[in-house]
């Protein structure tokens, strides 16, 4: 992001904590968030200003606020300040309550537990209750960017198992084709990342999904996607994996059975999303003009092995 695009950002949130005042009055720095092409996120008091992509489209945009803002959805998502979006050098900007995050420093304390039962009830969520105009989720959508991403780095000696293992999964997965099973409320990219605990009274209060750029009706197995490839790949502990699903299960979660085999309902997304990685990997470490690390050459290896063996599909497992 350019300086005078953060500098527009940074007024604008303070502008919000501020609205009567021509300067800051409460001495809080802004602090930068993120700074990423698709969301520069700053923060200022308990205030956060998203820049969302320059390509968002507004009317979805429109629609996936009023979702944040559905009493339904209360207690799932985080609710936005303002209802809709304001215009700062050809990006959408919106106003959220800050929340804090997860320690990344503390992964026994991880919230897997509430993540699965948050995902569980958005997941249950009516859609006869929900606003109209609600688009698709957006999870193999920005599989496919990942992709094109790579494929833009140019030749990589780590590229052939990656697209050897995309071109083996079914044409919904990989964006060229509609989902399946498109109605119910997903989140679309649900990682510990997307979860923050507002001040309540003094305390922090419940865990709460933020960011719904990607929120959409689709195929819910896709928010279990990222945590289930990491479990395949060796990145997840099973005892953390299993605290994840057996609680999504618990909660009455749809996108897997409660009392059977969950994979093949997650087999394809976990692959797209493991291959959603391996491909942003590899573009980031082109970009760096560094050597892939061992986290990242595991996932690699993980499609590798996928390409060699077809997805088990969900056959007539309805989700």
């Amino acid at each position: 992001m350019t300086a005078d695009v953060l500098s527009a950002l940074r007024a604008k949130v303070r502008a919000v904590v501020h609205p009567a005042a021509e300067a800051c009055v409460c001495g809080t720095e802004t602090s930068v968030l993120a700074d990423r092409p698709d969301g520069t996120v700053v923060r200022h008091a308990g205030t956060v200003a998203k820049a969302h992509a320059a390509d968002t489209d507004p009317g979805e945009l429109a629609a996936r606020m009023a979702v944040a803002a559905h009493p339904r959805l209360d207690g799932i998502l985080l609710p936005p300040l303002r209802p809709g979006a304001v215009e700062s050098h050809g990006r959408p900007v919106t106003f959220w309550p800050y929340g804090s995050p997860v320690d990344r420093d503390d992964p026994d304390a991880a919230p897997w537990e509430a993540a699965a039962i948050l995902l569980a009830r958005l997941h249950r969520t009516p859609r006869s209750v929900l606003p109209p105009g609600i688009p698709a989720m957006r999870g193999p959508v920005k599989a496919a960017q990942a992709v094109a991403r790579l494929q833009a780095a140019g030749p990589h000696p780590a590229a052939d198992p990656v697209l050897r293992a995309w071109a083996v999964l079914p044409a919904w997965a990989r964006d060229e084709a509609p989902m399946r099973y498109a109605h119910t409320l997903c989140h679309g990219d649900l990682h510990l990342g997307q979860l923050v605990r507002t001040l309540t009274e003094g305390r922090d209060g419940d865990w709460l999904l933020i960011d719904i750029d990607d929120l959409g009706l689709g195929e819910p197995a896709w928010d279990l996607a990222r945590p289930a490839a990491w479990f395949a790949c060796g990145l997840l502990p099973p005892d953390e994996w299993a605290r994840f699903l057996t609680a999504y299960q618990k909660a009455g979660g749809p996108a897997v059975p409660a009392d059977s085999d969950p994979w093949p309902a997650l087999d394809v997304p976990a692959r797209a999303l493991t291959v959603q990685t391996a491909a942003l990997a590899i573009a980031k470490s082109v970009a760096a003009e560094r050597p892939l690390d061992e986290v990242e050459t595991s996932v690699i290896d993980a499609c590798g092995r996928m390409a060699a063996h077809p997805p088990e599909l969900a056959g007539e497992y309805a989700t």
